[in-house]
């Protein structure tokens, strides 16, 4: 794809990411921070995107007309539902500006179908049952859990989660935050807490983390490494993206929210949301200086996922 075409499908997903109209001040400064991190060292300036955005400064047909290559029309669609489909269900206009970007978009009959598949994998992962475990997750070792097994099934699915995002097909890490739901399901449950969805949701954004903002930023790292080749992400190795420490935002963020899962529940739920998000800030900088150490565990992950599997294994 070209830089266009790059450009074009990072403002589209931020699009989506305000389609609703309904965005925290979390999710809000979580897409302002990593317009501004993907905007260092490369020659596409996401933050002037995400202004022009988050100004209207840049029209939906604007963004369509730079996307000419089929494959580029498809990425685009896909990659937007998985920015709608980031907290749930899609709202009445989530549902509606996929609707209207759909159709600007023209999909070919054939591309058109493939986008339903993907669009009806995509609401399966978002529904996916947290309560149980496939044989794609890290192994449950006991219903209560030591400190040591705990750690074990937090650095697993960092490692799971890093790998899934190295895959190049857009469904991987669409299973990224599912899983990472499950994981603090799983920590809570070996506390006493009968966790759902919701309490999981709101456990994210107290803590900080934009559940929409990480498939924006994984679409932007893919991307600007797509054209930049070397940088972010440099180039295929036996089919699976080669990825430099400085990256790795899944494997991280699934391992720091492991911990501060496992200290919130172990203090029975007390932490004010101050010490939620100072303590997943502390817990995320110990993750990205600890990457270089698992990024050979993370590669070797990715080269035995089987992607075909990964919806049926994680909605089970």
């Amino acid at each position: 794809m070209t830089e266009q075409e790059n450009k074009a499908i990072i403002t589209l997903a931020l699009m989506a990411a305000f389609a609703d109209g309904d965005n925290s001040d979390v999710e809000r400064n979580e897409l302002k921070r990593i317009a501004s991190a993907l905007s260092k060292d490369t020659e596409i300036n996401v933050a002037a995107i995400y202004q022009d955005v988050i100004l209207n400064r840049v029209s939906l047909d604007t963004a369509v007309a730079a996307l000419t290559a089929p494959a580029a029309k498809s990425l685009a669609f896909e990659l937007c539902v998985c920015v709608c489909d980031a907290d749930g269900a899609q709202s009445e206009a989530e549902r509606a500006f996929l609707a209207n970007l759909r159709a600007k978009l023209a999909l070919s009959p054939t591309a058109s179908n493939v986008a339903n598949v993907f669009a009806a994998n995509s609401a399966a992962l978002t529904a996916a049952p947290l309560s149980q475990s496939s044989p794609l997750e890290p192994t449950m070792l006991a219903s209560t859990m030591s400190v040591a097994e705990q750690d074990k099934l937090i650095l697993n699915y960092a490692i799971l989660n890093g790998a899934l995002e190295l895959l190049p097909e857009t469904l991987a890490s669409m299973a990224i935050i599912p899983l990472q739901m499950k994981m603090v399901y799983r920590i809570g449950k070996t506390y006493g807490f009968e966790l759902d969805k919701g309490h999981i949701k709101d456990f994210l954004a107290t803590a900080g983390v934009g559940m929409a903002s990480q498939y924006v930023e994984q679409i932007g790292v893919k991307l600007l490494g797509r054209v930049f080749g070397g940088g972010l992400i440099g180039g295929l190795i036996g089919g699976i993206t080669k990825q430099t420490v400085s990256s790795g935002m899944s494997s991280a963020t699934s391992y720091a929210l492991g911990h501060l899962a496992k200290r919130y529940y172990a203090g029975g739920r007390t932490f004010s949301t101050a010490v939620l998000k100072d303590t997943y800030t502390q817990l995320l900088g110990e993750a990205q200086s600890m990457q270089g150490q698992y990024l050979p565990a993370i590669r070797e992950k990715a080269r035995s996922v089987n992607v075909a599997q990964i919806l049926q294994e994680v909605r089970q």
